[in-house]
This record gives structure tokens, sequence and C-alpha cells, in this order.
């Protein structure tokens, strides 16, 4: 189920990309998805048609016919009637199924279908165009979706660095409990032998930890420019929207 947030996003960019056309936005708005790796069935386009025509189903196999097609652009034909075909199945089981919940007295069931039927035969009707939107729109889901999983690859690696650190900060906090136990047990001359040791190996650790804060700094840093890097790409791409 698609969120409030995710829903205003996507009605913005369909927005954006249907221009006056209301009706293509308010078909596309029920037929293109804010995140298609989820929603849209990863079986092949074949199998989906095979199972629609074995159960009457059909709104899987169109959604993938529209996805595929988005991004096939050299095979847009091909596609167009994949889709016109798709849909004048599916209409033709939706109607029997009309003529069942009427006879059986549903009808505003029968009423919601025949809603539907209006929509997929604007899709068939309009299949270039809602193809040339899927295209761009799903172009730059798939984009969003590389940023979102960078992000979450980079943010993993943040916290994994801190949790090494905190490891490395309770072994050092450790190893110098363990040493001042060990001075109490020493004479006067070993215990200064020790704490110059001491001091030794704490001013290593410190060198180290200090490397290791430099080093997250640096990750930061490099964090707020691909950020800026990505925000630049997204209002460049959206110039150019606006610019069609």
């Amino acid at each position: 189920m698609r969120t409030e947030k995710q829903e205003e996003t996507q009605g913005h960019l369909l927005k954006e990309l249907c221009g006056s056309d209301d009706r293509l936005y308010a078909v596309l708005s029920h037929y293109l998805y804010e995140t298609p790796w989820a929603a849209i069935s990863r079986k092949e386009l074949d199998v989906l048609i095979k199972e629609a025509e074995e159960g009457g189903k059909f709104r899987s196999a169109l959604d993938k016919a529209i996805f595929e097609g988005a991004q096939e652009p050299a095979e847009r034909e091909r596609y167009i009637e994949v889709i016109r075909n798709l849909v004048s199945k599916s209409i033709r089981a939706t109607e029997q199924e009309i003529g069942r919940l009427e006879k059986e007295g549903l009808a505003e069931r029968a009423a919601s279908l025949a809603k539907g039927i209006e929509a997929q035969r604007f899709i068939s009707e309009r299949a270039g165009d809602v193809l040339g939107v899927a295209s761009r729109f799903y172009d730059e889901k798939l984009l969003e979706q590389e940023e979102d999983e960078s992000r979450m690859a980079r943010k993993e690696e943040r916290l994994r660095v801190e949790r090494e650190e905190k490891r490395i900060g309770e072994q050092e906090e450790a190893r110098r409990e363990a040493r001042r136990r060990n001075r109490r047990k020493m004479g006067r001359r070993e215990r200064r032998e020790a704490k110059r040791r001491d001091r030794q190996e704490d001013l290593a650790a410190a060198g180290k930890k200090a490397a290791r804060e430099e080093a997250r700094k640096e990750a930061e840093r490099e964090e707020d420019r691909i950020a800026e890097s990505e925000k630049a790409r997204r209002d460049t791409r959206r110039e150019a929207r606006s610019e069609d």
C-alpha cells in the first residue's frame, strides 16, 4: 500500500510529466508505482500472461508490460501491441464478471468494475503516451532507488565504523585497567618502567584514534559532497522535465 507521502511525491512527478493532460494523469496515478521494484511481479511477462489467461486476472501482466515497455524504447511498438492485447482480454473477462454480478444483484460491484473498463480502454487507446510517461517516471524512480540504496549502504558503513570504534575503545580501557592492576603488584622500579611503557602505548593508541577520527570526518565530508551531487542531478532532471 502506498503511503500518503509516496502518493504526494508520485502525484507531483506525474503532474509534471502529464502536463495539462488531466485524463492521462488520472489514469496513470492508478497504474504507475512509486516503488516498481517492489510492486511489480518479478516473473517473466510470458508467465504472467499465461497465468492471466488461465485465471482471468490481467492486472499483474499489464503492470509488467507497461514497466518493461517503459524500459525498452526500441521495442515500443511491440509492447504497445502487448498492452492492447492484454487490455482486450482483460475487458472481455471483466465484462463476463460484470454480467455475473448483475445476475446476482450486486450492482454496485458491477458498476465499480465498469469504471475500471473505462480506464483500460483509455490505456489501450493512448498506449504510446502511457509508455512515454511511464518511461520517464520509472527512470526517475529507479534512479531514486539507486540513490536510496547508496545512502543506505553508506549509513550501514557509518554504523559499522561506530561499532568498531566503540569496541576498540572498550578494549583499550580494559587494557589500561589491567595495566593499573598489574602495576599495583610491582615494586617501585618496575612500576616506573611499566608506567613509561604504558605512556608509550597510550600515545600510540591516541595516534591511532586521531587517525580514525580524521577518517570519520573525511567520510562525513564525502557524504556531504555526494548528497550535494545527488541534489544537483535531481534538480537538473527536474529542470529538463520542465523544459519539455
